[in-house]
């Protein structure tokens, strides 16, 4: 229960680390352990995260969590699609994720965190077949127990998808609070005819991304890979006159 006087009590010091450590140690894997998640445990992170803000309250987001045999199923779907190349390009977003002309620093900072992965896995620049293996695993949930995916009315506007992403957020802190990671994965949104079969969703359903969700394989290098960020000056202006 979210008692509106607990709203006002200022955080101890070992709370706001704990909130700050979950935050930080919040990185996407790419390669987990097959330990299941228990039900309760999805259905307590998905609880805290739906306390994120959204205008007027309109709560815009819709869960699937695919497990077990609904999870091996769409993923088979999906891979066998994305390994076939009629199949393939068949298959168009609905809507547009990353800009369609790339600037500075945003490309540079997209280069290097895929050459820093691929530079850990060993894949070299001309290595096609292996870099589409590897975004391949994206399909499979990078070996998640837990697969969820996020859909949205198609009436909601830009501010709902605000919205969701502090949502996606909330989820991925409340799950590092619990010692699972996560991995928002925008590359299911080409397969979204595909989702739509598998999870059934109405024609005002929009898929809006996937998330990998399990317990990290820490022997696995992929996941050894932390990216940068921006000090905050390089971002950040204060106006105070």
């Amino acid at each position: 229960m979210n008692r509106p006087e607990s709203r006002f009590i200022t955080p101890t010091s070992e709370q706001t680390a704990a909130v700050d450590a979950a935050i930080k140690t919040r990185h996407s894997l790419r390669a987990f352990l097959p330990t299941p998640v228990p039900r309760q445990t999805i259905e307590d992170i998905l609880e805290v995260a739906s306390w994120a803000p959204s205008g007027t309250n309109t709560q815009p987001w819709q869960v699937h969590v695919l497990t077990g045999a609904a999870l091996k199923r769409i993923s088979g779907r999906i891979q066998a699609a994305y390994l076939d190349a009629e199949q393939n390009a068949a298959h168009k977003e609905e809507y547009a994720y990353y800009p369609t002309e790339w600037r500075s620093p945003y490309i540079d900072r997209r280069r290097k965190v895929g050459w820093d992965l691929y530079g850990l896995l060993g894949i070299a620049k001309t290595d096609k077949a292996r870099m589409q293996h590897q975004h391949g695993r994206n399909f499979i949930f990078f070996d998640a127990p837990v697969g969820l995916m996020f859909t949205i009315d198609r009436v909601m506007q830009q501010g709902s998808w605000l919205d969701y992403g502090m949502f996606l957020q909330n989820i991925m802190v409340a799950a590092r609070a619990r010692g699972l990671h996560t991995c928002p994965q925008a590359a299911f949104t080409q397969f979204h005819r595909v989702i739509a079969e598998e999870l059934q969703l109405s024609s005002e359903q929009m898929v809006v991304c996937g998330m990998s969700m399990g317990y990290a394989d820490p022997d696995a290098v992929e996941n050894s890979l932390v990216t940068e960020r921006a000090p905050v000056a390089e971002f950040t202006r204060f106006l105070e006159d």
